[in-house]
């Protein structure tokens, strides 16, 4: 991200970040997501693993005939495997067009945060990217990191979940053209 680009303090206030978040936990931690991104909130289902993906890609899901790539958030944001509990569950977002699924601990509540209580991210330096985060709210007596979803996935990376839904979907044309 270029310097141009990253704003500061009086710019997050003059841009109104402020309204509707869905609030989840990794990893002991609150996130957010501006509720337009969120399509919907489903409860873990089976996986499909795709061969040569990144990490961070656990595979495909077939949510209602629609093939949906997820990707593991806290291995993306390089935690540590967490374990799947009655909570676990994936939240199928919009990133950029395209539906991909993330796996979040659990899912939290949904928050109405005011431009107010969003002050923006913390300057850790150069070598550390936080152009993913919208901001950081501070409402209902908590911390909460708001995520930019569509920043979350570099674009390459963005690529490579898209490729992987797209092979999962040529597969299994081809699959019912030979029944």
């Amino acid at each position: 991200m270029a310097e141009a680009d990253v704003m500061t303090e009086t710019q997050v206030a003059e841009v109104d970040l402020g309204g509707k978040y869905l609030t989840f936990g990794l990893d002991g931690e609150e996130y957010g997501l501006e509720i337009l991104k969120v399509r919907e909130i489903i409860g873990m289902m089976d996986i499909t693993s795709v061969p040569r993906t990144p990490e961070f890609v656990l595979g495909v899901i077939n949510l209602r005939g629609n093939v949906i790539p997820v990707i593991d958030l806290r291995c993306k944001f390089g935690m540590e495997p967490g374990e799947q509990t009655e909570e676990t569950c994936i939240i199928v977002v919009d990133v950029d067009g395209m539906e991909m699924g993330i796996l979040v601990d659990r899912v939290s509540e949904v928050l109405d945060i005011t431009g107010e209580e969003i002050q923006p991210p913390p300057a850790f330096g150069v070598t550390v990217n936080t152009d993913f985060i919208l901001g950081i709210g501070k409402a209902a007596s908590k911390v909460t990191i708001l995520l930019n979803i569509n920043r979350v996935l570099t674009s390459s990376d963005a690529a490579t979940v898209a490729e992987v839904g797209e092979t999962d979907r040529h597969s299994d044309m081809e699959g019912a053209d030979q029944q």
